[in-house]
């Protein structure tokens, strides 16, 4: 089974006020999108799923064109959310007062299947709010690891919440370049390991204890090599990682999960990922890297037949 999982960012922000949609009203755009990929028979893949993880603004209206379209042909295509708040509307307990925030309750209310947990930008804003508090927890070592600490254990909690409202979970985990340490990548590797294992296993022990039929996916996004001018991990290191992760899961569930590559699946990497036997997919921000950036619906086609062809 192939995972292919698309997060359109802020992609509810027309070009016109400085984002990336293409249009002025995000919704009708969200809608094309999803049209065409309709009429290219991406709800019918064969062997995939495909997620597209929105902005809350876009949820609702990609969930009701999806809608009129019979089941049979959207079997392999749903919307997710981008987040979940690490707390939920409780019957009898808490109605909402969560201004600002999305449980995971409205997530699932809104028709969405699935929900990104914990995607580099997310880790990076909770670890932000403690640096603005104590800035002095990167200088040493034990107040680093407990602020990394508070962050995994943030990710659970709405991991907690997503799974408590029926919805699949992916992932996203990934080292730092600090975190990766210098020298070569023989002596990377113990390092990189332990800051996996910390970001995956309060999520892991969920799935042990509380909800043992929940669906997740591992995106791994190696937060050094993310953004302009990065030079990417070669399929050594991905495959180091990949193989790291499923032996984790083996340990700690008694089998795997799907770990997909989260720092950007595209046509220029989409056959070197395809060839890496433990990769299952990846996570796809843009199609569109020149002239003016953006997402089409032709090219994640593309970028999904490119990834079968050289997976089959």
């Amino acid at each position: 089974m192939n995972h292919f999982f698309v997060n359109l960012k802020r992609f509810d922000v027309p070009r016109s006020q400085g984002g990336v949609c293409p249009m002025d009203d995000p919704a009708l755009w969200i809608e094309s999108v999803l049209e065409e990929c309709m009429q290219n028979k991406l709800g019918e893949l064969s062997e995939c799923k495909l997620i597209f993880f929105l902005p809350e603004s876009l949820l609702i209206p990609a969930n009701r064109l999806l809608a009129r379209y019979p089941l049979s042909e959207r079997r392999t295509l749903s919307i997710g959310s981008q987040y979940v708040y690490r707390k939920n509307i409780e019957a009898g307990k808490n109605f909402g007062a969560f201004t600002t925030s999305l449980p995971a309750k409205a997530v699932a209310n809104m028709g969405c299947s699935a929900s990104l947990i914990g995607h580099s930008e997310e880790r990076l804003d909770k670890f932000t709010v403690l640096t603005a508090y104590d800035p002095g927890i990167e200088e040493i070592p034990e107040r680093l690891a407990h602020a990394n600490g508070v962050v995994n254990e943030l990710m659970a909690e709405e991991a907690r919440c997503a799974f408590g409202d029926g919805l699949d979970v992916v992932l996203c985990i990934g080292e730092t370049e600090k975190e990766r340490g210098e020298g070569p990548f023989e002596t990377q590797q113990a390092r990189i390991e332990s800051v996996l294992a910390a970001q995956l296993e309060p999520v892991l022990a969920l799935l042990v204890d509380d909800f043992p039929d929940a669906n997740m996916a591992i995106g791994y996004e190696p937060r050094w090599a993310i953004g302009p001018g990065k030079t990417p991990p070669d399929s050594g290191y991905i495959a180091f990682v990949a193989d790291f992760v499923k032996a984790t899961c083996r340990s700690k569930l008694g089998k795997e999960l799907p770990v997909v590559y989260g720092g950007g699946l595209k046509e220029e990497n989409a056959a070197m990922l395809s060839a890496i036997s433990n990769i299952d997919g990846g996570l796809i921000a843009l199609t569109k890297f020149t002239g003016e950036i953006g997402f089409e619906a032709s090219g994640l086609k593309a970028i999904i037949e490119m990834y079968t062809a050289n997976n089959r």
